[in-house]
């Protein structure tokens, strides 16, 4: 495998060595993206989702085809509350499978929660949530962390003074701050989460760097934990990243394109006319169905196209 994936590695930096890259729009037909429309969809990502930025990376590693200060997208410091494995246990693998792509099995993997098991709060995002058949509105779905608590924080109007008081005649308070007990914190795994282009297969690819409960680098093998078990060692693999130093967890593009165009054919079908700025956002929402308990940004109520009636 390890040498399968090196032979690969060299014939793919020598192809993109040798080729131009993407300027003519493939959107629709293949599910790729041009270095225009993946800035262009980039930009979109930053504007709705602020978590998310452009970096500009180490000069020595910057390609000319990207802006410098646009050489790939990152999220930092995203919490990752359980690993995927344990969460699978208890999710049942029957009725719970959407296949997006019947030639490379590529699907989302977690079905209905045992009927033992409490249902959770809030489901684990995957690309069930797009609802591309029902509706063309991708919902924003609500933060891992619950709901809203409004109704625990105390209402000023509901202290009531009776005396008055001349501001001087108050006596003088102080206010000691104290250190908060280590035990207070809920300590989690964390990632930073990084989405380059590929030049080669003329889609992003999303990179995981993770650090432990302590904030110490985590070793790439480990994010396997956090990959769904249907695509650790399968669509997952550990490279060198384009733009940062050492090896990183990386989502391998060879079937993204594929899954792109069977969405964007749903779509089609819906009698909706699928917009290029919004790529990322429904690129997102089926990578959650690889990692589906780390928790980035992608959440917003947006139109997946405009309306061709």
């Amino acid at each position: 495998m390890a040498l399968t994936q090196k032979i690969h590695g060299l014939y793919k930096g020598t192809v993109e060595k040798i080729t131009k890259h993407r300027t003519v729009s493939a959107f629709k037909e293949k599910g790729v993206l041009s270095v225009d429309e993946f800035v262009l969809a980039g930009d979109n990502l930053v504007s709705k989702c602020p978590t998310w930025s452009w970096e500009s990376g180490e000069p020595s590693k910057r390609v000319d085809y990207l802006p410098a200060d646009k050489q790939f997208l990152i999220t930092r410091n995203v919490p990752c509350l359980r690993r995927a494995s344990a969460v699978e246990e208890e999710y049942e693998a029957a009725g719970g499978e959407y296949l997006l792509d019947d030639e490379d099995d590529w699907v989302a993997t977690h079905g209905n929660p045992k009927e033992t098991k409490q249902r959770e709060e809030e489901d684990l995002p995957s690309i069930e949530t797009l609802e591309i058949g029902k509706s063309r509105t991708i919902q924003a779905i609500p933060s891992y962390f619950g709901g809203e608590q409004e109704d625990d924080i105390p209402d000023m109007l509901e202290y009531e003074d009776t005396e008055d008081h001349d501001p001087a005649t108050l006596p003088s308070s102080y206010f000691v701050a104290h250190e908060p007990d280590d035990d207070d914190f809920l300590h989690t795994r964390t990632y930073d989460i990084s989405i380059t282009y590929d030049k080669y297969f003329q889609t992003p690819r999303v990179w995981l760097t993770g650090y432990d409960e302590s904030r110490m680098p985590l070793q790439p093998e480990l994010a396997l934990e956090d990959v769904s078990q249907d695509h650790a060692h399968q669509t997952v693999t550990i490279e060198d990243h384009p733009h940062l130093q050492g090896k990183h967890a990386s989502i391998h593009p060879c079937k993204h394109a594929r899954v792109m165009k069977k969405i964007i054919e749903v779509i089609l079908s819906s009698g909706a006319e699928p917009e290029v700025d919004k790529y990322l956002f429904i690129f997102l929402k089926f990578v959650a169905s690889v990692i589906p308990t780390i928790e980035y940004d992608y959440t917003m109520d947006f139109e997946l196209g405009s309306s061709s009636l």
